[in-house]
């Protein structure tokens, strides 16, 4: 809607100051001819906005202009308050800053709106816990927030998976990402990127060096680049399984992020099926289905669940006549 798009327009100069015609318009997903047309239109209704020509030229709002957020949806409205728990703002220590800023924007929606945010508060929860997860170590944020937010660099000793001692680190950090509710810094190290769990941090302290980011690079940027980068390493082999239906339920309760494509029936008790898998030794998992479930191929995963197996019978069998 028009209306929509130009409150957008003015909450976004509010914020970034002057700004391109054409950002606006990538950002808003219209022609830049649309946005000097919508500019007209907030300037006839009295809003103090002007453009600047020129190469380093925009749009802007006049300065001490302000406006407030009664222009929102009830959508919009509902979905501020669509919120996770609380676990990630006290890992900030911004909980009570949460709950602060949430009593103001409440103050400034529209009346008529009110009602239908606050019952969505009541009625919707996103929780990203997993169930039964593995207890975690406490975390400690503070220097590393305060290295992101002072663009310093940052020396770290910090255990790597399978590691018995702990190494340094001189590292130059983009930011902070909570994911599945597992903090990670993420930062260059001699100018790669790498990605460090806040949980396996042993100590850490500021720099005073500016930060040698990468020109041009973003948490955001380096974070999808490393996303992309996993899943493509992520699940690379490939398992074709026969599966009793007995067991689809354990199937799906162990197994469910693994099964690549459709369930096919294979006989009047069977399914055939396709798992992935980051390595060979994660395939040891599927023991567990005894006979209920038989690795066809690769024939080196049949090998290792053969050698696994009698190891394992090995140890329950000396001693027993």
């Amino acid at each position: 809607m028009k209306s929509d798009r130009l409150l957008s327009i003015i909450l976004l100069l509010q914020t970034r100051g002057l700004v391109q015609a054409a950002d606006l318009a990538a950002r808003l997903e219209v022609s830049v001819r649309t946005i000097y047309r919508d500019v007209e239109a907030l300037s006839a209704s009295g809003v103090p906005i002007y453009t600047e020509r020129g190469r380093h030229g925009g749009i802007a709002l006049l300065p001490g202009f302000r406006t407030d957020v009664t222009g929102l949806t009830e959508d919009e409205s509902r979905a501020l308050f669509v919120l996770t728990t609380r676990g990630t703002h006290a890992a900030l220590g911004l909980d009570a800053a949460l709950g602060s800023a949430l009593r103001k924007v409440m103050a400034a929606i529209p009346a008529p709106h009110r009602p239908a945010a606050e019952l969505t508060s009541r009625r919707i929860l996103v929780d990203p816990e997993r169930w039964l997860p593995r207890p975690r170590p406490a975390v400690d944020l503070d220097v590393l927030n305060s290295a992101v937010f002072t663009d310093r660099r940052l020396a770290l000793r910090y255990r790597r998976s399978g590691a018995v001692e702990p190494g340094n680190y001189v590292l130059d950090p983009y930011g902070l990402v909570v994911k599945a509710g597992v903090w990670y810094l993420v930062a260059d190290k001699s100018g790669s990127p790498r990605l460090f769990r806040a949980d396996r941090v042993v100590e850490a302290s500021v720099i005073d060096e500016p930060v040698r980011r990468r020109p041009g690079w973003e948490l955001a940027d380096v974070w999808r680049a490393m996303s992309c980068e996993a899943e493509e390493r992520r699940c690379a082999l490939r398992v074709a399984v026969r599966l009793h239906r007995d067991a689809l339920t354990l199937l799906q309760c162990l197994a469910s992020g693994r099964i690549v494509g459709d369930l096919v029936p294979d006989g009047e008790d069977w399914l055939s099926a396709e798992l992935a898998f980051d390595s060979v030794v994660e395939t040891r998992m599927l023991l567990a289905f005894g006979e209920q479930l038989e690795v066809l191929t690769p024939p080196a995963i049949r090998e290792e669940l053969v050698r696994v197996a009698a190891s394992v019978t090995s140890v329950y069998t000396v001693g027993v006549n």
